[in-house]
């Protein structure tokens, strides 16, 4: 296989099974250079509580080192220093600096957070203490109020081990249970994967081509009125008496046939009032339908296919508006096309145009062409009847000059009534385009601002419902943590193991095909279904534990479970492909190698003040990447004596001065 096919069949793995993914225009992690410490430090501690501790750990920091210091603000940088994080994943500078703020604690105001951040030490120092001695921290923890309490519970989940976690779990098992479906999650999840809808459009109308009936009028209009002047001067002069009564029924006769005659030209020009509006032909027909274009029809036959009249079938609707679906569907393509956006963020205008050919239809005006109405078949009538007579006025003054005149002059009245005949239809003509283009400016730039406000309308409610509907980061966070913690749970029951029995434990969280997944901007992607692979670590090896679950209604699939040795995992390995994607491939000397697919492609999805390594590195430390593979890169390495050197009861004290 040479490189470029290579690349191109890596790069299609990469986003197969991907059934909807979207980035949402939300600036809620959003930092501007110049923003205060307290700002900062604001939205560090949101970060924080969506679960991305890396980047809240630099915003808290950067705080802090422009002097914003407190309890409160020392209390979060602790979590964020903590959170995803076993203690020996710290490095030395980390430990020292954990250390120092330790010190620190006596320096700050008595009150709830700096209790909170003084027990939060006290637990540090007890990681390697004997059980027994736990108690008295224990219950200054269950006295703190409750956002402390939890705060510290969750982000130091992988820090706290062994009888600590025993008497705590209890209560981390319950908060999960209790909030795993709160806030109606089962009602609101799927508003999350819901792309945000782009602002609403319509085809402008087509300009107008009156300019040059309106620059030959003047011509051809004097050219009549200077052939009708010689005729009927000619005719005066013949007789003036039939003169001017033929004079005066030509003026009445053509005054009827120019207003009869433009109220029967609108009509008949004017266009059927379907839900087709009028659409010019794509840039370039001969091409071959790109790939956004395929996608609305495919929209568009969905909706129509599930918004259909009372007394129709799907198949029976679909082929009874096949016509007004193209003219929609290629409208929409032409109008979109050019914003390089997925088909997903314009299905409410589908959606709403589908309603709204149903809605027509049950109201009569979906193919509704008016017929002619009564006025109009009167105008006509009238119209033929004033240019009858205004013919026959015609030819009678054409004899009334010719009975005057001489054969020249009888040739004149000829030639001046052929030329008056000619210049006065084309004269018309010229007029009435010019009124029919007018007329249907007019019409058209009406019907446009009626679509687009029905269509602003349509955003605007959609939009609201969406916004309404949408769970925040924190709420999405929150249903992922419980979750993990009832499926931690369960494999510990199963198992029938405690927190004292193990040494250590991860979970990694992947993406689980097919899904729909979403962002905010600076955010970690969310999927709609998951895979969960957990490891527990014993002094007998590792036991592993893997379901899928769909987060839409935490409904989880079959488990996998396998037991090995630490001498069993001989290398761990990752691979990173095309776009950014990630693989950790275990291998076993007693079986086949593993490949677990731990982040997909994403690049192509950055917002263009995206960082595609800081995206990457949020991805992998929310999936629990980053701990899950140094413990496994650690026991392939050194196996049981990396255990031994990283169990807690083997930890180095953690002093505090306070």
């Amino acid at each position: 296989m040479n490189g470029s096919n290579g690349a191109h069949n890596s790069a299609y793995d990469s986003t197969i099974g991907i059934q909807a993914e979207t980035v949402h225009n939300s600036n809620v992690y959003f930092v501007h250079p110049d923003a205060s410490p307290q700002e900062k430090y604001r939205v560090g501690v949101r970060l924080l509580e969506d679960g991305i501790s890396s980047r809240a750990r630099e915003m808290i920091a950067d705080a802090i080192a422009h002097e914003f210091d407190s309890a409160e603000v020392r209390f979060h940088w602790v979590l964020a220093m903590l959170s995803t994080r076993a203690y020996h994943d710290l490095n030395p500078e980390e430990l020292q600096q954990l250390h120092r703020a330790s010190q620190l604690v006596r320096t700050y105001a008595e009150g709830e957070w700096k209790d909170a951040l003084r027990i939060t030490f006290e637990l540090l120092a007890m990681l390697s203490t004997a059980d027994g001695d736990t108690e008295r921290a224990l219950e200054r923890l269950r006295a703190l109020p409750a956002r402390q309490r939890e705060g510290i519970l969750r982000h130091l989940d992988l820090v706290l081990t062994g009888g600590l976690k025993d008497s705590l779990w209890a209560e981390n098992r319950e908060r999960a249970e209790r909030d795993r479906f709160g806030n109606d999650r089962i009602q609101r999840i799927w508003a999350y994967f819901e792309a945000d809808p782009i602002g609403p459009r319509a085809m402008s109308p087509r300009p107008s081509t009156a300019a040059a009936a309106q620059a030959a009028f003047p011509v051809r209009a004097g050219l009549f009125v200077v052939g009708s002047a010689f005729l009927w001067i000619t005719a005066l002069v013949a007789d003036p008496a039939e003169a001017v009564v033929e004079l005066l029924v030509a003026l009445g006769a053509g005054l009827a046939a120019a207003h009869f005659g433009r109220q029967w030209c609108l009509q008949d020009h004017r266009p059927t009032p379907t839900a087709e509006p009028q659409i010019p032909p794509m840039r370039d027909p001969a091409a071959p339908r790109d790939g956004f274009t395929d996608r609305v029809r495919h929209s568009f036959e969905h909706y129509f296919a599930t918004r259909v009249p009372h007394g129709f079938a799907s198949q029976e609707w679909l082929g009874y508006t096949v016509h007004v679906r193209g003219s929609l569907a290629a409208e929409i393509a032409l109008l979109y096309r050019e914003s390089r956006i997925s088909v997903d963020r314009v299905n409410w205008l589908i959606r709403y145009l589908a309603e709204d050919a149903r809605n027509r239809h049950n109201n009569g005006t979906l193919f509704d062409n008016g017929g002619q109405n009564q006025s109009a078949v009167v105008a006509k009538a009238l119209s033929v009847i004033a240019l009858v007579v205004l013919g026959i006025t015609g030819l009678s003054l054409l004899g009334t000059a010719a009975s005057g005149a001489g054969p020249s002059g009888s040739l004149l009245a000829v030639l001046a009534a052929a030329g008056m005949a000619w210049s006065g239809k084309a004269a018309t003509s010229s007029w009435l385009e010019a009124q029919r283009e007018e007329n249907r400016l007019v019409r058209e730039n009406e019907e446009f601002n009626e679509r687009l406000n029905a269509r602003q309308a349509a955003y605007e409610s959609w939009k609201s419902y969406l916004d309404s509907m949408r769970p925040s980061e924190q709420e999405m966070e929150t249903w992922l943590t419980c979750d993990k913690t009832l499926f931690i749970d369960e494999a510990l029951r199963h198992y029938q193991l405690t927190w004292r029995d193990l040494i250590t434990h991860t979970i990694l969280v992947t993406p689980a095909r097919p899904y729909k997944r979403g962002r905010a901007r600076r955010g970690p992607w969310r999927y709609s279904r998951y895979s969960f692979r957990l490891f527990l670590v014993t002094q007998e090896g590792v036991r592993e534990i893997s379901s899928e679950i769909d987060f839409t209604d935490a409904k989880r699939g079959d488990e996998q479970r396998s037991n090995y040795r630490f001498e069993a995992l001989s290398s761990v390995q990752v691979t990173e492909s095309a776009q950014a994607s990630y693989e950790l491939e275990l291998v076993l000397t007693n079986g086949p190698a593993r490949n677990i697919r731990v982040k997909d492609a994403d690049s192509h999805q950055l917002a263009p003040d995206e960082n595609a390594q800081e995206i990457t590195e949020i991805n992998l430390n929310a999936a629990g990447f980053i701990h899950t593979f140094r413990l496994l890169e650690g026991i392939a390495a050194d196996g049981k004596g990396w255990i031994e050197r990283n169990n807690p009861r083997n930890l180095p004290p953690f002093d505090t001065t306070d």
